[in-house]
């Protein structure tokens, strides 16, 4: 007899906020299965408050309190049996940040758990990144978000080396990322890939499941450093307006494309990586997995 349940999973991330709903399908004695069932995305950008004043705005906070308010109600209509809602870079940063976690605790019922970037890469692993990493390969896997990018190395299965670094699309588009900088990262990622050949990568994120979907390649196939790089090329020679014009890209999408297609492309020439696969995973997807994980312990 099947048992299905709905979960919930809210994002909270330097640029977008979002819910995800899944259904947990389980029968006795096979593996459960995940099926998504909505997902919400809303552009708030609370990095472009932070990462600039070092707060959330008013105005943000608004429209926090009121985005909160309709995932609560998504969550209710669903009849979603359980959830969890993380927050990453923006919100650890935020001088007002526990002060706005409190606010939405009272005015919605939602309890927001601000994670760190080991925490963010580890909940992330627990997705299908398993189905690519439990294999001989070497695999640097990037999740570039608003307000850091997280680098993980797995070898066979194992992790090897991870950090998390404030390298991310917001950031930059704000001009706050120094040279030296890059050239820190550019560093780590030559050090811990230095003794493996043959190394691909694994990319996350919005930007990068953008791109993958407009290259028209088959799910699991990846992309290459070639047409990744042409891409690039295209994405920056292009404006803001053309971007949202020619390349049908959302207006939040338009501006910080260009610079998550430098992280993933950077992060290739320094592995030596020639192709870099998008298994369209992220942050809510861990979340629903680690959910299902701790429902199973408690039983």
């Amino acid at each position: 007899m099947l048992k299905i349940e709905k979960y919930g999973a809210i994002d909270i991330g330097s640029n977008a906020v979002r819910l995800l709903i899944s259904s947990v399908i389980q029968e006795q004695g096979k593996e459960a299965r995940f099926k998504k069932t909505s997902l919400v995305r809303v552009p708030i950008r609370l990095g472009a408050d932070v990462f600039v004043n070092k707060r959330v705005s008013e105005e943000n906070i608004e429209r926090m309190l009121d985005t909160m308010k309709a995932f609560q109600l998504l969550m209710k209509s669903h009849k979603v049996s359980v959830y969890k809602a993380c927050a990453t870079s923006a919100m650890r940063n935020a001088e007002n940040g526990a002060e706005l976690v409190g606010l939405i605790r009272e005015k919605t019922g939602i309890a927001i758990n601000v994670i760190d970037g080991e925490d963010e890469a580890a909940i992330i692993a627990m997705t299908d990144l398993k189905e690519l990493i439990n294999t001989e390969g070497t695999y640097l896997y990037v999740d570039v978000g608003g307000g850091s990018t997280e680098f993980t190395l797995y070898h066979r299965g194992k992790t090897i080396a991870s950090e998390s670094f404030r390298l991310g699309t917001v950031r930059l588009l704000n001009n706050l990322v120094l040279d030296d900088y890059w050239i820190k990262v550019q560093k780590w990622v030559e050090q811990v890939t230095k003794p493996y050949t043959r190394i691909a990568l694994i990319g996350s994120g919005g930007n990068i499941n953008n791109i993958f979907k407009n290259s028209g390649k088959s799910v699991g196939k990846p992309l290459s450093f070639f047409y990744l790089s042409s891409y690039y090329q295209l994405l920056s020679s292009l404006t803001y307006e053309e971007r949202i014009w020619q390349l049908n890209l959302n207006q939040d999408r338009a501006d910080v494309i260009v610079h998550a297609a430098r992280i993933y492309l950077s992060a290739m020439k320094w592995s030596g990586a020639r192709k870099i696969y998008v298994p369209k995973i992220g942050l809510s997807d861990g979340i629903i997995k680690s959910l299902y994980n701790e429902q199973r312990e408690a039983r």
